[in-house]
């Protein structure tokens, strides 16, 4: 199932995306229940409205309270930069003002000189998790998405943390929908820049899997229903100029575009 948000000339929605068609849902419950959606996905009551995916905008796909991130989490990016595989997961925040959705601009900031892409697959959570187990993990899940983990790469050497590089508004793009029926252990996650491929790894590739990151994550602290985890990006990271268009491509989900324009 391809869940989406969407909004019109006059209103904002939800539905399900199936056979090349938008099946409008009724906002039945409050967001915090359901994945940070307006719906129970398990038992959607549809409008009767359709829509054509062109006659609507897209927007992200769900709304989090936080984006846990994870560094250094595939062996080919820590081969990259010449950092030595970490024994815990790394984890850092980006905020909720941070998401755009499918077709929206990242904005270049001033005070930066280098905005890098990194391509993830994100992970949406579905129900309140908190000390939950690798074996239970998948059960608090409600699906996976593209997300680009876009990062002020000169800040994040001159800071040494990541707070500043990781959280200007716009850098945490995803979409274009949350696909729920996706075994994530082996999936191919590229990025593409002006149509060219720079980045192509899967992620079998990962330091620590979708299972581990949620049960370490959740020890830490509790993840509510629409946070995101964003895994961490395998080999390839590069600079976008402003003018750019980059896409994030992830198997089984689809392709997340957006372009990049001065703040």
């Amino acid at each position: 199932m391809r869940i989406v948000r969407f909004k019109t000339e006059t209103k904002a929605g939800c539905g399900i995306f199936e056979e090349g068609i938008i099946q409008e849902v009724e906002h039945a419950v409050p967001d915090c229940m359901t994945g940070g959606l307006p719906f129970d996905h398990r038992r959607p009551v549809f409008t009767g409205t359709c829509y054509q995916p062109d006659a609507v905008t897209l927007l992200a796909p769900c709304r989090p309270s936080k984006i846990v991130a994870v560094g250094l989490n595939y062996r080919s990016h820590a081969e990259e930069i010449r950092m030595p595989l970490p024994d815990e997961p790394l984890l850092f925040l980006k905020p909720s003002t941070a998401v755009i959705g499918p077709g929206g601009v990242i904005a270049y900031p001033s005070m930066s000189r280098r905005v890098d892409y990194e391509a993830e697959l994100g992970v949406i959570i579905g129900t309140a998790a908190k000390n939950v187990s690798e074996k239970e993990a998948r059960r608090y899940i409600l699906g996976y998405t593209c997300f680009n983990d876009v990062t002020a790469r000169d800040l994040q050497g001159k800071d040494t943390q990541f707070t500043r590089s990781k959280s200007f508004d716009t850098f945490a793009p995803m979409g274009p929908w949350i696909e729920t029926a996706l075994d994530p252990c082996n999936l191919t996650v590229q990025s593409y820049l002006g149509g060219a491929l720079k980045q192509s790894g899967t992620t079998a590739d990962l330091v620590f899997s979708v299972d581990r990151l949620l049960a370490f994550i959740s020890r830490v602290m509790t993840l509510l229903p629409g946070d995101v985890i964003a895994t961490g990006t395998p080999a390839g990271i590069g600079p976008m100029r402003i003018g750019d268009t980059i896409e994030i491509v992830v198997e089984g989900i689809g392709r997340l575009r957006n372009t990049v324009a001065g703040a």
